[in-house]
């Protein structure tokens, strides 16, 4: 069992320091939010935060050495370059739109109940964190080879598909008069959501890590959590909605492309 301090951390104690760990992170992420006047700044401090998670149940757990940096370089190394995109992108930027309409719609109390909003989102993030990340950092021994290289290979198509599509994205949206255009073009001409399609993968990477370990079910709560997120809450609806609200072609564009899954672009759908 490893230690700190000279004290074993058992996994509902790591859960535990993890929980406190996100409540102030939050919290620090809503008080930087207060200052600017920008709430988006927290999608940044939500991936390094996860991120810095897997590093932690990678150094408190019980699996062979080599798992554990794989665990804790995956998610480290996702959750930075997701953090950081996140961070630049929203910086100095009006507030996301979907921010905007929630502080307008709260009035004089907003900002207290955007501070639990924050903290309502770490039941989400908790349960990614100890569905992807536990189950591998508490084991005995490591899942093999082929496992591990399996992983890293989802992992790298995963984080550099999302890393593409953020990329094309931010091409299109530079060039001038795109506001209102439709980006079709690279992913999204076979994706409508290529960057969550990619997300959703990144989370799939961890179950070979996890494949023997005795907690291997929970590994399957981490992509159907995202899935659930993306698709049914916070992700996908909202930016349907908005796109369709502010782009003319953006309705042709559902006809003819998969909402999320790449795949060929549909005939008639012009």
């Amino acid at each position: 069992m490893s230690s700190i301090l000279g004290t074993s951390v058992n996994p509902w104690q790591a859960v535990a320091l993890a929980a406190v760990f996100l409540f102030l992170a939050k919290s620090v992420a809503w008080g930087v939010q207060r200052r600017l006047g920008n709430a988006g700044i927290v999608d940044g401090i939500w991936a390094w935060a996860l991120g810095g998670l897997a590093a932690w149940f990678a150094w408190v757990g019980t699996a062979d050495a080599t798992v554990r940096w794989v665990l804790a370089a995956m998610g480290g190394l996702w959750g930075l370059r997701l953090g950081t995109y996140l961070w630049w992108r929203n910086w100095k930027t009006p507030e996301d739109w979907r921010y905007a309409e929630m502080r307008a719609d709260w009035g004089p109390r907003a900002q207290v109940k955007m501070f639990w909003f924050y903290q309502f989102q770490n039941l989400f993030t908790l349960a990614l964190a100890c569905s992807a990340f536990m189950p591998a950092a508490y084991r005995d021994g490591g899942p093999g080879t082929p496992a591990l290289l399996l992983s890293v290979l989802i992992w790298g198509v995963a984080v550099g598909g999302e890393a593409l599509a953020d990329a094309q994205l931010k091409a299109f949206k530079a060039r001038p008069g795109s506001r209102h255009q439709v980006c079709d073009e690279g992913l999204w001409r076979y994706s409508r959501h290529p960057n969550y399609f990619f997300e959703c993968l990144h989370w799939v990477a961890y179950l070979p890590l996890a494949w023997g370990s005795p907690l291997w079910f929970w590994s399957l709560a981490a992509p159907l959590v995202m899935a659930l997120l993306i698709q049914k809450i916070s992700g996908v609806p909202l930016m349907e909605r908005y796109q369709l609200m502010n782009k003319p072609g953006y309705a042709a564009y559902v006809r003819r492309t998969n909402r999320l899954i790449p795949g060929p672009v549909k005939r008639g759908g012009r």
